[in-house]
């Protein structure tokens, strides 16, 4: 995210800063009213210094809406292309320069008490897995028994984690070492409940080979899960996070090619 291109500069005439560039794997741009935009407010600037933290209308000219389709035939991930569009001046959230401090404290929030009604969902998943085992006889399985009850004690654990990261003084945004864990444990989680889900349904989880699919709620649950250990930050990246941020590790190399 440090290596963003988009750039805003502030138009004196216009008393509004102008930004320029792209954004891709958007999550609801198509559905969104507003969006949060990370730009380069210092031309000169490199990594995470310089950026400005910007709330914008979507419904003006300028911005330019892509959806992405994805494996389930939905498009929920969106390409957003920015060309002269305009932020007014008291829509910098903090000063120029505070960007990256700004989506590190939004960053904890995200990993902190909203964690909480993501797991819900999880349960909900969860629930229909059990009940799709009870139905079609799954449940007998003594193997599919015993990864149902690991994937509710995986829930329990991520619960009791999040409540931990919640013991702490959340009102800075700080994100905290029991935090770290987190994206990389409910990613690998949900994954496996998608893998779980199709093997309880057996034949059923079975896809059609052409479009419109008419997908269950599991089966797009499966597929959409495909992309959780990548978005937000792949869990390769996470590791490194945890190594560098959490263990004090020392931090991955960087390689400069010359052409």
């Amino acid at each position: 995210m440090a290596n963003v291109k988009t750039k805003a500069r502030f138009d004196e005439a216009k008393g509004k800063w102008i930004i320029n560039g792209q954004k891709v794997w958007t999550s609801l741009a198509h559905e969104s009213d507003y969006i949060f935009v990370i730009a380069r407010t210092d031309p000169d600037s490199v990594a995470h210094k310089g950026l400005g933290f910007f709330l914008m209308k979507m419904d003006q000219p300028g911005i330019d809406v892509r959806p992405i389709e994805q494996i389930t035939g939905t498009s929920e991930f969106n390409e957003v292309f920015f060309d002269d569009a305009e932020c007014e001046a008291s829509d910098i959230v903090g000063k120029p320069g505070d960007g990256w401090k700004v989506a590190m404290g939004l960053l904890g929030f995200e990993r902190g008490v909203s964690t909480l009604g993501q797991q819900m969902a999880f349960q909900n998943e969860l629930n229909d897995v059990i009940a799709a085992a009870k139905a079609n006889d799954a449940a007998k399985d003594p193997v599919i028994r015993q990864r149902i009850a690991k994937a509710h004690e995986g829930l329990k654990i991520m619960r009791y984690n999040s409540m931990r990261t919640l013991s702490h003084d959340a009102s800075d945004g700080a994100l905290h070492k029991e935090a770290l864990m987190y994206k990389l444990y409910w990613a690998t989680w949900h994954r496996d409940l998608g893998e779980l889900a199709m093997d309880v349904l057996g034949m059923e989880c079975d896809v059609l080979e052409e479009a419109p699919y008419e997908l269950t709620r599991l089966q797009s649950m499966y597929l959409f899960v495909r992309s959780d250990t990548i978005y937000g930050g792949t869990n390769q990246i996470q590791r490194n996070i945890i190594a560098e941020r959490g263990l004090g590790m020392p931090k991955e190399p960087k390689v400069t090619i010359k052409v």
